[in-house]
């Protein structure tokens, strides 16, 4: 048995335990206290040690433009793929949608993984480029869903500034951003691992090393199966996995990587689960509309709708994730990830294709049966 899937393997038993572990974590607060635990603790220490351990270079702040251009590409072929699947154009399942596929949450679908395969160099390039992705679901997004539910409601716009300002304090303030911003900064003066003091770098590298089991254990306990709207959830899920294979297929292509490593980032970290944000911006929106009896049955967003994209995303990315990897080398040819993205797509819209097809045979047929019904009666 090779490494790889030997390690493929003990990572997914973590996750199998975690499912295990759904009877004994059913209250919701216990989740959200692990979440807590890895978001604030164990991913902010991973992240600390990985900058820590590479060298500035300034070619790396292109990684944080390079991810916020994907969320704003993804989101305009959002808006234009959506009507195929059924979904209105201007409704609250489009505008629910149009905010959840384009975000990304590395941190608990991606990190572990990268951390495992690729080492904490890889890591600390996938840290720098989510600060681009989160100026996206902590900034953009929040400006999109307000200006919808102004237009929603038909409510005159008020100034977004002092709010803005509020996420940008809020985003720095996060434990991950602060992590980031402190760890730059002590690289910028010469520190690094070796020159902290024994016992500080000792404690920060034990909540390292508690990242990756607490997110695996965290993944089989969240995972929650509903099947209602999975069959939709999962062909616009297989829709958006495989054009982002088709984009980073594309970007690897034309743009020289450093390392068969770098290659992999440009395929994994796209992948990545969809994030919480959108749906926190979008519950605070629900609860202004509840406030408001008048505007109680026009919702902005639908609500039930984004809950289901966010239980199915994480264990899709966190298996895709996992295949790109167990796959050795085989997805650092563009040919490759091309072709897996045509795949995906392919399978995302033929059945959907297929359906159109047979109803517009069933409106010839309709229309064929009344012109012969006309031609009887005269």
């Amino acid at each position: 048995m090779s490494i790889a899937l030997q390690k493929t393997l003990s990572l997914i038993l973590l996750i199998v335990i975690g499912i295990f572990l759904q009877k004994k974590l059913q209250n919701e607060d216990q989740k959200k206290g692990l979440k807590t635990i890895i978001l604030n603790i164990a991913l902010p220490a991973m992240i600390f040690v990985a900058l820590l351990k590479i060298e500035i270079n300034p070619d790396l702040l292109i990684l944080p433009v390079l991810a916020l251009v994907f969320n704003i590409v993804m989101i305009i072929i959002t808006k234009f793929s959506l009507p195929f699947f059924g979904i209105k154009a201007d409704s609250p399942a489009m505008r629910t949608l149009m905010l959840l596929l384009p975000s990304l949450a590395p941190g608990l679908t991606c990190f572990p993984f990268i951390v495992e395969y690729l080492g904490d160099d890889v890591l600390a390039w996938a840290a720098l480029a989510d600060i681009g992705n989160k100026l996206f679901v902590l900034v953009l997004a929040y400006l999109l869903a307000m200006s919808w539910y102004y237009k929603n409601q038909q409510l005159k716009a008020k100034s977004n500034g002092q709010k803005v300002k509020e996420l940008l304090l809020a985003m720095v303030s996060e434990p991950i951003n602060l992590v980031i911003l402190v760890a730059i900064g002590l690289l910028s003066f010469g520190f690094n691992m070796e020159s902290m003091p024994a016992f500080l770098s000792s404690s920060i590298v034990m909540m390292k090393d508690m990242m990756t089991p607490l997110v695996l254990l965290f993944i089989g306990i969240a995972v929650i199966f509903k099947w209602d709207q999975l069959r939709m959830i999962s062909s616009i899920l297989t829709f958006r996995a495989g054009f982002t294979f088709l984009l980073s297929g594309l970007f690897i292509w034309l743009v020289p990587m450093p390392s068969e490593a770098a290659v992999l980032l440009a395929v994994v970290f796209p992948q990545s689960a969809v994030s919480f944000w959108p749906f926190a911006h979008m519950s605070a929106i629900r609860k202004l509309e509840y406030e408001n009896e008048s505007q109680k049955g026009n919702p902005t967003f639908d609500l039930d709708l984004g809950i289901n994209v966010l239980a199915v995303s994480m264990p899709y990315s966190t298996l895709l994730i996992l295949g790109v990897f167990t796959s050795g080398s085989y997805f650092t040819s563009p040919l490759h990830v091309i072709s897996i993205g045509g795949l995906l797509v392919g399978t995302a819209l033929i059945p959907k294709a297929i359906q159109v097809v047979k109803n517009a045979d069933f409106s010839f047929e309709n229309l064929r049966e009344k012109v012969l019904k006309d031609s009887s009666v005269e």
